[in-house]
């Protein structure tokens, strides 16, 4: 980016950008050529907006993130309910979105779609309105979130899947790619295919997040009660709350409480 305009007191702009005098950009953030940015977008420190990007919406992204050749960001939900309000979007920091991704805004002002911190949306995924993306969540290639979908922290979710409306994928999850997600996914669990099907838990995952062999073996525990017991699903959740194990406990309780669409058998 040899010919960005560089000042001392602005942002490193290639001069075929086009950005709107509205926007907000921080000192430091740099914009490769041919990339669009308009007029309620906010840009903070240390982040890096490749060529050909499009950025629009209420849209704040957040410090040291990078934003590839022709990701689309920002931009009207596609849903027959939008009525042309300025919505909002956010990312968050440390995250890298690659080509031709696209993100759309909330269907309403009083809504959000959100991207956490260290996440990683590979080429041409799609996040759609009113998702919720937690932190260190990596969403592989040509993956498609429908409206509403919410995947927590450190879950991953592989390429070529297509993910219901209003879905649930629970912390530290994975889902295989080519799969068929039409039910919520539980915290800690493997699950791919289409019909979709739990395979175990993601124990590979875990050890490499640091779990100690304790914790697996409470989440072993916790699969049991919910998969192997033949437990109704009220003393499956009772026995998980029970588990003496806060981190747990806590990530199921959150999937529980998110959970309207049936749990992956």
């Amino acid at each position: 980016m040899s010919s960005d305009k560089s000042h001392d007191s602005g942002p490193l702009i290639h001069p075929t950008a086009v950005i709107d005098s509205r926007a907000e950009l921080a000192s430091d953030v740099r914009v490769g050529p041919y990339s669009i940015i308009g007029p309620y977008v906010r840009i903070d420190e240390g982040t890096e907006i490749r060529g050909h990007v499009v950025l629009e919406g209420k849209l704040h992204i957040g410090k040291r993130n990078r934003i590839y050749t022709g990701a689309v960001l920002g931009t009207p939900p596609q849903d027959l309910k939008y009525r042309g309000e300025v919505c909002s979007a956010e990312i968050g920091n440390d995250t890298t979105i690659r080509e031709y991704a696209s993100l759309n805004v909330a269907t309403t002002p009083e809504g959000l779609t959100s991207v956490g911190d260290h996440c990683l949306l590979m080429t041409y995924a799609h996040v759609a309105h009113n998702c919720s993306i937690g932190n260190n969540v990596i969403i592989a290639n040509a993956t498609q979130l429908g409206g509403h979908v919410h995947i927590a922290d450190w879950a991953i979710v592989g390429g070529v899947v297509g993910v219901h409306q209003f879905s649930v994928v629970g912390a530290h999850a994975f889902v295989g790619g080519a799969s068929r997600l039409v039910v919520d996914v539980p915290p800690f669990v493997r699950a791919a295919g289409s019909p979709l099907k739990v395979g175990g838990i993601n124990s590979m995952g875990l050890r490499r997040r640091g779990f100690s062999d304790a914790r697996i073996a409470t989440v072993k525990d916790a699969y049991r009660a919910l998969y192997r017991r033949g437990l109704p699903i009220e003393e499956a959740k009772k026995r998980i709350r029970e588990c003496g194990d806060e981190i747990i406990a806590e990530a199921f309780e959150d999937f529980f409480s998110r959970s309207h669409r049936g749990i992956c058998r």
